[in-house]
């Protein structure tokens, strides 16, 4: 049977574990926000890329861009 130190010294590593879980588990949360946000900023250029590009291809077969002047 273990002693009631060896159980103390136990609890206290699994504590210790727990807590480090948290951590790295808080850090893999802000990099996948910080990931998310990118992807929005990335989407939204993209949105406006596409906008820009149907304007382009409307000026070249002869049609109107729109009234964006961008």
């Amino acid at each position: 049977m273990a002693s009631p130190a060896e159980i103390e010294r136990k609890v206290r590593q699994l504590d210790n574990d727990v807590q480090s879980i948290y951590e790295m588990l808080a850090s893999i949360e802000a990099t996948q926000k910080r990931q998310g946000n990118r992807l929005t900023e990335i989407a939204e250029k993209q949105t406006e890329h596409g906008e820009k590009l149907d304007q382009i291809l409307a000026l070249l077969r002869g049609g109107q861009a729109g009234t964006s002047d961008a």
